[in-house]
């Protein structure tokens, strides 16, 4: 009964339009006065717990240095290194696109932050280049997916913490997926290129190469302090985001002097908020989450799964179209807060990795970002393009086709995961 009025509520909650947190706290509080066998007051000593976390600093460390790079101008010269890198090729400033992107997820670590911030540079370029409003928007926000596999990333820290699994392990194993989900996306840009006649937008210049990278060299230097720090063990993840933020201030204040005291204030302030939104998601999930690990979920759920199958192949497929389901309808935060306790038993009874499944998920809820109707990647290119959403989201659907192929791979092959974390750690 609990279960139930858990489900049905979250449902009708979400479906009335109440924040994702909301609904979460409220259905979790609803179903447990139904079932009037746990005291109320549990709810908040559950979510309370749930954001109790050191590894969780890290969360708005990571937003602060993002949004600093952003506001210093960073991003600039992030774009016109990447136009001199790639811009040459077929479909210039679509590979320009995917290029900055993996360059900016490397600071990040958030594909909000990136479409939002990247976003309103290339969408205006490649406007004012020529191409079409549907290939813009849709290459920024499939491209916009690489910031949280790459690291750092905030997807990444949150399940960590859930899953008690080194993030400094998924910080690595996310690496090469995020370069394969960068390659299949320029095969893609190329395709499409061809098949309109884009244009190249730059000639390669080992000069113009030169002079932008010596432009952009400090602030390239960041993924390698946050990614070289971690992995060599000089920094903890939540160190790594503290250092991230004080290099990212001396390079807007002391280096650019872009950075003033107004858009310090404004971007703290931009920083609290979205750090607040998502920390309210995981203490509404975590209550949400006891609920169903108290109903032992997770075990009738893995029961019911290896009584019908216990082939691995048909189990991680059955995983990944939960994980598709969900993303379409879910927030990512939300999401890993609530399916770790139900899916990772499962994933581990048939020998996977946790760290190996930490990738699996986050990849797969970042394709979700670009789903209707909850895709919060679409919502803000939507803004940033003026373009409307459904528009939006159909000129998004064919680049889903190389990001669910390595999300295949990464699935069936986990040495594109686990390479560097074995290298690295073990």
């Amino acid at each position: 009964m609990m279960l139930w009025t858990l489900f049905i509520a979250l449902l009708v909650m979400i479906v009335m339009g109440l924040p994702v947190a909301l609904a979460l706290a409220g259905s979790s509080l609803l179903a447990i006065l139904v079932a009037g066998t746990v005291p109320d007051l549990v709810v908040l000593h559950r979510m309370v717990g749930g954001v109790d976390s050191f590894p969780l600093l890290a969360i708005p460390f990571f937003i602060l240095a993002g949004n600093l790079m952003n506001e210093a101008g960073i991003t600039n010269r992030i774009f016109a290194f990447a136009m001199a890198l790639v811009g040459w090729m077929r479909g210039g400033l679509g590979h320009v696109n995917v290029g900055a992107s993996v360059i900016f997820a490397g600071m990040s670590g958030a594909a909000v932050a990136d479409a939002g911030g990247l976003g309103t540079i290339e969408i205006k370029a490649m406007r004012d280049a020529g191409y079409d409003d549907d290939f813009a928007v849709a290459v920024t926000a499939a491209s916009s997916t690489i910031g949280p596999i790459i690291p750092p990333s905030l997807p990444m820290v949150i399940y960590g913490v859930l899953a008690n699994a080194s993030i400094g392990q998924l910080f690595a194993a996310g690496f090469v997926p995020g370069l394969l989900m960068a390659l299949a996306l320029m095969g893609m840009v190329g395709w499409y290129a061809r098949r309109r006649n884009y244009p190249r937008d730059a000639r390669f210049s080992v000069p113009l190469l030169g002079k932008t990278f010596k432009r952009a060299f400090l602030s390239l230097m960041t993924p390698t302090i946050i990614v070289g720090g971690i992995l060599t063990g000089v920094f903890t993840p939540t160190e790594a985001a503290i250092a991230a933020v004080g290099y990212a201030l001396v390079l807007g204040l002391l280096v650019y002097r872009t950075l003033t005291w107004r858009h310090f204030m404004r971007v703290s302030m931009d920083t609290i908020e979205t750090t607040a939104i998502i920390l309210l998601i995981v203490a509404g999930a975590s209550i949400f989450a006891w609920i169903l690990t108290s109903a032992r979920m997770p075990e009738h759920l893995s029961a019911a799964i290896l009584s019908l199958t216990e082939n691995k192949i048909l189990i991680l497929l059955l995983i990944n179209l939960i994980l598709f389901a969900v993303g379409c309808f879910m927030e990512t935060i939300a999401a890993i807060t609530i399916l770790v306790p139900v899916l990772l038993p499962i994933a581990i009874k048939v020998g996977v990795d946790p760290v190996h499944f930490g990738v699996i998920m986050v990849l797969n809820l970042m394709i979700g970002l670009l789903t209707p109707p909850v895709g919060m990647v679409l919502y803000v290119l939507s803004r940033v393009s003026g373009l409307p959403f459904e528009r939006c989201a159909s000129a998004t659907m064919p680049f889903l086709v190389p990001l669910v192929l390595v999300l295949l791979v990464v699935t069936f092959v986990p040495a594109f995961s686990m390479w560097l974390p074995t290298l690295v750690y073990r």
